[in-house]
C-alpha cells in the first residue's frame, strides 16, 4: 500500500464540479488544520443512512457510561481492536472516540447549513449490491483467513511493521503521534481489505464510484458546474477511491438523504 498523503485529493469530474477526498482516521479527532479547508456544497459518506442512527446510539451509550464504545471495541478483537488498542496509547492526539468523530462531525455540520448529504453505499436490497456482500461473505469465511484470523496478532504486527517505512511525517505543527496513526490505520485497512479480495475491492469501489459522480451530478443541478462534493474516506482508501472515480463510471442516480434529528427520532 503506498504511503498517504495528508492533503485531500481533488477530482475533476468532465461533466463540471468537483469531488474532494478528504481522509479520515477511525475514532481520531482531528485539529482545525487537517480539516477540510476548501468550500463544499454537498456531503458524501461511504456509509448506508442507517449508520447515523448507530451514531446517535454511541453518543447516547457515551453519555450514560463514558468509553463503553472503546471497551466494546478493544474486546472485540481482530484487526480493528488492535487499531484501536494503538491509537488508544498515543497522547499527542485525542483517539479512541465514538462515534467517529469527523465523519459525524461533517455530517452535523452539513445539516446546520442545509447541506445534502449523500449515503454512498446502496441499501441491502439492492440486488446487485446484495450480490456483492454476498461474494463478500463468502470470501471473508474460507477456511484461509478464518484461520490468520486466529493469528491475527502476528499478522498485524507484520503489517505494522511494513507500513512504517511508508509512514508520513505529521502535517506541519502537529504531533508525531499522527505519522504513527496513520500507520496503524494503514495496518488496520489492509488486514480489512485482505479478509476479501482485489477482485470484490475493485467492484465495490467501482460501484462506490458510480454513486459518488450520481452524488455530484445532483449537485451540479441545483449548484452549477462549480459544484464541490466532499467525499469521506478512510485515508488507506483515499487512493483507491481516486483511482476509482479516474476510471469514469457512468454516474448512478442517487438522491441526498435528510439527516435532520427530526429525521432519526421518527425513522
Amino acid at each position: 500500500m503506498p504511503s498517504e498523503s495528508w492533503t485531500d485529493s481533488v477530482w475533476e469530474d468532465p461533466d463540471g464540479g468537483t469531488v474532494i477526498i478528504h481522509g479520515t482516521m477511525p475514532t481520531v479527532v482531528y485539529p482545525n488544520a487537517m480539516r477540510p479547508r476548501a468550500s463544499w456544497h454537498g456531503l458524501a459518506l461511504l456509509e448506508s443512512p442507517d449508520v447515523v442512527d448507530l451514531w446517535v446510539q454511541e453518543e447516547a451509550d457515551e453519555a450514560e457510561s463514558q468509553g463503553v464504545n472503546l471497551t466494546h471495541a478493544l474486546l472485540s478483537g481482530g484487526a480493528f481492536g488492535k487499531y484501536v488498542e494503538g491509537i488508544s496509547t498515543l497522547e499527542g492526539l485525542q483517539g479512541g472516540r465514538f462515534p467517529d468523530p469527523e465523519p459525524r462531525r461533517l455530517q452535523r455540520n452539513a445539516d446546520r447549513h442545509d447541506r445534502p448529504v449523500f449515503f454512498i453505499e446502496p441499501l441491502a436490497d439492492d440486488e446487485d449490491w446484495g450480490d456483492y456482500l454476498t461474494q463478500e461473505a463468502r470470501a471473508v469465511s474460507h477456511w484461509k483467513k478464518l484461520l490468520g484470523m486466529i493469528r491475527v496478532g502476528k499478522r498485524w504486527k507484520k503489517s505494522v511493521k511494513h507500513h512504517l517505512f511508508n509512514a508520513q511525517p505529521p502535517p506541519k505543527g502537529q504531533s508525531v503521534d499522527y505519522a504513527t496513526a496513520s500507520v496503524l490505520s494503514a495496518a488496520w485497512w489492509e488486514l480489512s481489505e485482505w479478509l476479501s479480495t482485489p477482485a470484490l475491492a475493485a467492484r465495490r469501489d467501482a460501484r462506490y464510484a458510480a454513486r459518488i459522480r450520481g452524488a455530484l451530478a445532483a449537485l451540479r443541478d441545483v449548484e452549477g458546474a462549480e459544484a464541490t462534493l466532499l467525499l469521506v474516506v478512510h485515508l488507506p482508501h483515499s487512493q483507491a477511491m481516486l483511482n476509482a472515480l479516474k476510471e469514469g463510471p457512468t454516474p448512478e442516480e442517487i438522491s441526498s438523504t435528510l439527516t435532520h434529528p427530526t429525521y432519526t427520532e421518527e425513522e
